[in-house]
This record gives structure tokens, C-alpha cells and sequence, in this order.
């Protein structure tokens, strides 16, 4: 009886001890959410909140529709493979004359002739040209009359596609992709199909730089995790010196060192090397050699960090059973650095990709990567469609890239553990 007694005080006391305790759980997540809640927030207005408005903007497509919005309506159950009749040609004619009252024409000029060259001038002469609204029936002749381009099915069908609220024009146009008078995606004429190959160039001179660093940054880091405490900590002084500088300036420094009359040429041309200043500059290797410079700590600091782990009693262990130290190196050391050497590739690479001060100062013409066509449309141009488009292309082939990383460095975790 006793027994049972205190059984059922245990129970009742048992009930309110786990409400404590998930209360105090609760209290210390709340805590912990209050304390990073205005990182979460920061985050969110400064890098997700930009991100998520490029992405929009990459497929926003609302010009046209505000400014033609009649037309659009009329060419909305058009099948696009003759000329529109005549209901469509009417309300051109009303949106173009409201459009002439307002003074927002150039916005939709401006929209349409990125699709097709000529558009502004169509719309501009027309504009000029339609003194009042046509007589009923007449506004097929009369718009005509005024730009022949309006007998065309090509101009009709370059409206509608731009109907908006959303369009994959500018996704298509930075892959050089567009779509014919049939709605087909066909590649893109070949004056304007440069997009790929800037792509192309961007992610060699990204490999070329992280191949760099990997070479010149591996014996830095070995040295810096080997040497003694004293003689480390001042390379490290070295290994970080570029971080206090300006990057402007340290590119501006690369001008200066490798112009024709620069201290690299002129040492050259003292040690009787070579005869002609050679042109280091304004070029690929220009570019490559400033980024490498710039870039260089990024890929020390992971390897540094990965060699700081390893024991040294692995490779004396290989010693004493015999393996010689290029043997014990390939097969015991640096099997245990490839994490380093991912994250510090990867860091460099993913850097590299969207690099655009260094090569707009020390690179030529055709070593532009595709940051300088970004920030093209963007200040000068202002198409920001195209270069958020640009953007989304560049962020998913960084997110792909990580994500690759990322499983590697998984199976590579999983290879280990079952070795172990």
C-alpha cells in the first residue's frame, strides 16, 4: 500500500518537473533566437532581400503593359501567325496617342527594342506622325501608311511577347537564346551572341587564378603549419599585409609594376633578359597575375587551417615503416589537406567569378569577365533586366558549385569513417 502511495506521488510530481523543463527549453530558444535575430535581420535587407529583387527583375517584364495596355489586351487571343485584324490596330493607335499625352512612350521604345533593333524608331515616327485617333476601320491603313514595319507580323509578335507580367527574355538573351516569329527559342543572330563566351572566359580566368593560388599558396601554408611558433606568426604577418591595403591600390600597383617602363621590364631589360619591354599589362596574364596576388590569402588561410590538424606523428610513422618522404607525402599528408584544399579552391574560385575591378583596370578588351558586362547595364545602359538575368546565371553556377563541394566533402567524410 505504501508502495502504491508513492508510485502515484512520483506520477503527479513527474508531469509538472517535464512542463519546467520544456518551458526552460523553450525560454533558452527564445534567448538564443532574440540574441541572432538582428543578424537575421540585417541579412535579410542586405543580402537575401538584393538577391531575391535581382531574381525578379531577371524576369519582370511590366513596361509595355503599362504603357500599351489596350494593344495587349487585343493581342491577347492572337495566334500570331498572320497580322492582327483590326480591333488590335485601333488600339495601338488610342494607346500610342495617350502614351504621346503622358510622355511614358520611351519606356516601352525602350523595352521593345531590346528585342528587336528599330523598335524605338518604329514607335518614335509613329508617334511624330499620328496627328488623332484613325475613323473606324482605317487604323490597319493608316499605321501602315505612317512605318510599313506595322505590315510586318515580326513587330506584332515582338509586342506580345514583351505582354509581360513576366517574360524568359532576358534569361534566353544572357544564354544568347531568343525566340523566333514562331515562339521557337533559337539561338541568337551572331552579332549579338557574346554572352557565353564571356561566360566561358570568366569561369577559365576563376580556374586559372584558383590553379594559381592552390600552386604558389600549398608551400606558404605547409611552411606556416610546420615552422615554429616565432617564424609562423611573423609569415603570417606577411600572408595578411595585402588585407590592410586597398584593393584599388594594390591593382593600381600591378599597373605600375608591369607597364612597359615598369620596374618588372626595366629588371628585365638590366639582366639582359630580354631586349624589348614586354607587354605584361592590358592582357590576360595581366589580369591573372593582379587577381592571384589579390586572391592569394584566401587560399593560404584554409590551408593552413587544414595542415594546423594534421599530427606530425603520421608522417613519422610512415618513416619508420620505411616509406620514403615523397611516398608518405603523396599517401599519408595530403590525402588529409584535401578539405583545406577544397574550401580554399572553392573560396578563390567562387571570389574569382565575380571579380570586376582588377580586370576593368590591368585587362584588355577581351579579358572583361562577366561582372564588367553587369555593371555595364547597369550604370551606363540601364538594363537592368539583362543584368539581372546576367546575375541569376552567375549566382546559380555559384550555388551549383558549392552544392558539388558540398557532396564531395560528405562522401568524402563517409570514405573516411568507413576506413576508420
Amino acid at each position: 500500500m505504501a508502495n502504491a502511495l508513492l508510485t502515484g506521488a512520483d506520477a503527479s510530481t513527474e508531469v509538472p518537473l517535464k512542463r519546467r523543463l520544456r518551458r526552460a527549453e523553450r525560454a533558452r530558444q527564445v534567448k538564443a533566437l532574440a540574441l541572432v535575430a538582428p543578424l537575421l535581420v540585417f541579412l535579410l535587407f542586405t543580402f537575401a532581400g538584393p538577391i531575391a529583387g535581382m531574381l525578379w527583375r531577371a524576369v519582370d517584364d511590366r513596361e509595355v503593359r503599362q504603357v500599351l495596355p489596350q494593344t495587349v489586351a487585343a493581342l491577347a487571343d492572337w495566334n500570331g501567325k498572320d497580322l492582327p485584324d483590326e480591333k488590335a490596330f485601333a488600339a495601338l493607335a488610342s494607346d500610342i496617342l495617350a502614351a504621346r499625352a503622358s510622355g511614358t512612350m520611351a519606356i516601352a521604345a525602350k523595352r521593345l527594342n531590346y528585342a528587336l533593333n528599330g523598335f524605338r524608331t518604329i514607335l518614335t515616327s509613329t508617334t511624330r506622325n499620328l496627328k488623332a485617333l484613325p475613323e473606324p476601320g482605317t487604323a490597319k491603313e493608316t499605321l501602315g501608311k505612317i512605318n510599313p514595319a506595322w505590315r510586318e507580323r515580326a513587330t506584332w509578335t515582338t509586342i506580345k511577347d514583351a505582354s509581360g507580367p513576366t517574360t524568359g527574355f532576358y534569361l534566353l538573351a544572357a544564354l544568347d537564346l531568343t525566340r523566333n516569329a514562331d515562339g521557337a527559342i533559337v539561338a541568337a543572330p551572331p552579332d549579338q551572341a557574346i554572352y557565353r563566351d564571356v561566360f566561358a572566359r570568366t569561369f577559365l580566368i576563376s580556374l586559372s587564378v584558383t590553379a594559381l593560388c592552390l600552386i604558389l599558396g600549398f608551400p606558404v601554408a605547409y611552411l606556416l603549419a610546420t615552422l615554429p611558433p616565432g617564424r609562423s606568426n611573423l609569415l603570417m604577418i606577411f600572408v595578411l599585409l595585402p588585407f590592410w591595403t586597398s584593393l584599388l591600390v594594390r591593382t593600381c600597383a600591378w599597373i605600375v609594376l608591369l607597364q612597359s617602363k615598369g620596374v618588372v621590364n626595366d629588371s628585365l631589360q638590366w639582366l639582359g633578359i630580354i631586349d624589348q619591354p614586354l607587354r605584361l599589362i592590358y592582357n590576360r596574364f595581366g589580369v591573372c597575375v593582379a587577381m592571384t596576388h589579390v586572391l592569394l590569402p584566401f587560399m593560404i588561410l584554409p590551408l593552413y587551417s587544414s595542415m594546423k590538424a594534421i599530427s606530425p606523428a603520421y608522417m613519422r610513422a610512415a618513416a619508420s615503416l620505411g616509406a620514403p618522404p615523397l611516398t608518405a607525402f603523396l599517401r599519408i599528408y595530403l590525402p588529409q589537406t584535401l578539405p583545406g584544399i577544397g574550401a580554399g579552391s572553392l573560396l578563390v574560385f567562387i571570389l574569382a567569378l565575380g571579380y570586376y575591378i582588377t580586370p576593368a583596370l590591368v585587362g584588355g578588351a577581351a579579358d572583361q569577365m562577366i561582372s564588367y558586362f553587369i555593371a555595364l547595364y547597369t550604370t551606363e545602359t540601364a538594363n537592368w533586366g539583362l543584368a539581372s538575368a546576367l546575375g541569376a546565371v552567375l549566382l546559380l553556377a555559384t550555388v551549383l558549385l558549392a552544392l558539388v563541394y558540398g557532396k564531395l566533402v560528405q562522401g568524402q567524410q563517409v570514405t573516411g569513417g568507413m576506413k576508420n
